[in-house]
């Protein structure tokens, strides 16, 4: 082998020292990219699972909230009978006559021409019996009529009102306040404000409990000046 040849090989054993640590580096250089990739798919597919299960618990949380709403507005709706149902669930018997006594307190014995009168309602369980009874206490039920002799000028329960049901035993008594404007109502209800006053004389105010027509208070006289 002469020095010519000799000398190539050793000029091709360098070239390919130096291409197998360019490939190397190169490599590694991948590899590196490699792993920054799959580290970042890592961190965003962790990142969804934990999003998935927060969004995932509040809904759950959400649900069990609103199962437990239900629950709880079934049990109220259960604790309060409905007019027409009341008697069979409770076997508590409606407060009448019987039962209870009505009376009615005017602020004062009379008023001027469009003013109005404050009347204190006063229902009070005047029985012996243990089980009590139940009222449906709201103006819609406990009642104030204004009359001027026989002519019906007003009365409390025009305008419907949502039923407020009071159950009444030994020692009970529930106290209202119902407001007359000096007004004269119709059958149909109406705001107040279109309501015609009524003129100066004397009228008469009494409390009764709707369906119970001798479950009343005394009447009482009231002058407009």
């Amino acid at each position: 082998m002469d020095a010519r040849t000799l000398d190539c090989g050793i000029m091709a054993q360098k070239t390919s020292s130096k291409s197998g640590k360019k490939r190397s580096k190169e490599q590694q250089a991948i590899f590196r990219r490699r792993r920054i990739v799959v580290g970042i798919a890592v961190v965003v597919l962790v990142s969804f699972l934990m999003f998935c299960l927060y969004s995932l618990s509040r809904g759950l949380v959400a649900v069990n909230r609103e199962i437990h709403h239900a629950d709880a507005y079934a049990i109220s709706r259960k604790e309060v009978p409905s007019p027409t149902t009341k008697k069979k669930k409770s076997g508590v018997p409606d407060c009448n006559a019987t039962n209870v006594a009505l009376s009615l307190t005017p602020a004062a014995s009379s008023f001027g021409v469009g003013g109005s009168m404050d009347f204190t309602t006063d229902i009070k369980y005047d029985s012996s019996s243990k089980v009590g009874c139940l009222v449906d206490i709201s103006a819609s039920n406990v009642v104030l009529t204004i009359k001027s002799g026989d002519d019906v000028i007003w009365k409390s329960n025009v305008c419907p009102v949502d039923a407020d049901y009071r159950l009444l035993a030994k020692g009970d008594e529930v106290k209202q306040t119902i407001t007359w404007t000096g007004t004269r109502t119709g059958s149909e209800c109406v705001e107040e404000s279109n309501l015609p006053k009524v003129d100066r004389g004397v009228y008469s105010a009494q409390l009764s409990i709707e369906g119970h027509p001798k479950a009343k208070s005394d009447p009482v006289g009231i002058t407009i000046e």
